[in-house]
């Protein structure tokens, strides 16, 4: 027999018993199987740990190792820290002094990002080292520039979603419910921003809190227009004894009206706003088709 065949006869065997092993396997109970999908095995910290999300087990712990020297500045700062990030909805879950722990670490990471782009990219560590100032200052403040635009995007949101949340609002009053149980079935069909703080509101009062200062705080964080005008046309309307409903019903008109005249003046922006892409992208395309070939005919004829 030539080793060629005897290899060949060997694997062959191999295979055959590998096939006979697994499907000789006894089956397993289908009653044990179900128990053991059932019992919850004891898991480690470290198992635990990593079966968390990357910001839980690197950025939080990090954020609040920077935070501690936000932790020693007492008074107003923290205070004014945990007024913004109140009205753009606690973005992450931060709070001031974890705010202030966000900042630190920016600039410090903005600091080695401009000081690599002075050194290695520009190829001047002097121009380095002036670079970390000015990432610094980029790192210091781009912060305070997203946290602006999160609470400017949160109260925009809360203004769009107001005339709907009313007129529910509106039909759940004339409907026969109190004012409590009426904002609750708004919370309850609705998501949203302001939803959101209407929860927060009505779980206060049922906490035994005033109702109108839960609907000051509403108004406080919100921090727009409208929202405040709801909110004091609704305690002006308690504290007179006038009807909520004939209140909802008159905010609810008018927010119709304001919501049609910012439909009307973003549509009479939007000519302006569509120029500058126009003229910086269209219009130069437009050139190239229509000029192209004659700057070619022109530069390939005789004499040129």
């Amino acid at each position: 027999m030539t080793p060629e065949i005897l290899i060949a006869v060997l694997a062959a065997g191999a295979v055959l018993l590998i096939t006979y092993g697994i499907a000789a396997r006894p089956a397993e109970d289908a009653v044990q199987a179900r128990l053991s999908q059932l019992v919850v095995q004891p898991k480690s910290i470290e198992e635990v740990e990593l079966q968390q999300p990357f910001y839980e087990r690197m950025v939080r712990p990090m954020i609040q190792r920077m935070a501690r020297a936000g932790r020693r500045q007492e008074g107003g700062l923290i205070q004014r820290i945990d007024a913004k990030l109140e009205r753009a909805g606690y973005p992450g879950g931060l709070r001031g002094a974890d705010w202030v722990g966000v900042k630190l670490i920016s600039l410090i990471v903005f600091a080695v990002i401009f000081f690599l782009l002075g050194t290695f990219v520009l190829g001047s560590p002097v121009l380095g080292l002036l670079m970390i100032v000015v990432g610094g200052a980029v790192g210091y403040i781009a912060p305070e520039f997203w946290l602006g635009r999160k609470a400017s995007a949160r109260s925009l949101g809360m203004v769009l979603q107001l005339p709907d949340a009313l007129d529910l609002l509106t039909i759940s009053v004339e409907a026969g419910l109190g004012f409590d149980a009426a904002l609750a079935k708004v919370v309850e069909k609705m998501e949203g921003p302001l939803v959101d703080e209407f929860r927060q509101a009505l779980a206060e009062v049922r906490m035994g809190r005033a109702r109108r200062d839960a609907l000051r705080d509403v108004a406080n964080r919100a921090d727009a227009q409208p929202v405040s005008n709801f909110v004091g046309a609704i305690i002006q309307a308690e504290q007179l004894g006038v009807p909520i409903a004939k209140v909802l019903q008159i905010q609810s008109n008018q927010l119709r009206i304001e919501r049609r005249q910012r439909a009307e003046e973003a549509a009479a922006k939007a000519p302006v706003k569509m120029l500058f892409p126009m003229v910086g992208c269209i219009f130069p395309t437009i050139f190239i088709v229509i000029l192209g070939p004659a700057v070619v005919t022109v530069m390939s004829g005789p004499g040129i």
